[in-house]
């Protein structure tokens, strides 16, 4: 081996080295907080909102909810005035996906029962990587707007 590759395989191997050992464990780290449905005005369906925290430096995405509240929970996103499903939501690294009235949010369609306010609902959120995330939603008043 003349110099020059001994020098280039030493800084191979030292970058691979380096960017293996960058940051530890690069899995998403994810919480779920404020969270809360308001009471549904129908026995049909409800809407949940949450924020998917993630301090991992790894993004990841929401691909699905299950309960036993309902038959189907959906994920939709708001694109201007109209609200479509999706199939998942990304969480961003080191950010936040934020569930709200009038953006993304949950619909739980052919509810089992028609959940009061002062209920809780619980869920668990499934992620493409990270392990699900059990969830207790409290329901709140049909009116209810959380503190900005």
């Amino acid at each position: 081996m003349n110099r020059r590759t001994t020098l280039a395989a030493a800084l191979t191997l030292t970058a691979g080295l380096t960017l293996s050992g960058c940051g530890g464990d690069s899995a998403p780290k994810l919480e779920a907080t404020d969270a809360y449905m308001p009471q549904p005005v129908t026995q049909q369906m409800a809407g949940a909102y949450f924020t998917v925290k993630n301090n991992g430096d790894t993004a990841d995405k929401l691909t699905s909810v299950t309960s036993d509240v309902a038959k189907h929970i959906s994920i939709h996103k708001t694109v201007g005035n109209k609200m479509e499903q999706v199939d998942s939501l990304a969480v961003p690294a080191n950010g936040a996906l934020r569930l709200g009235s009038g953006g993304n949010h949950l619909m739980f369609m052919g509810l089992k029962h028609k959940p009061a306010k002062n209920d809780v609902v619980t869920v668990e959120l499934h992620f493409a990587t990270a392990d699900p995330i059990q969830l207790a939603i409290p329901v709140k008043a049909a009116d209810y707007q959380p503190k900005q």
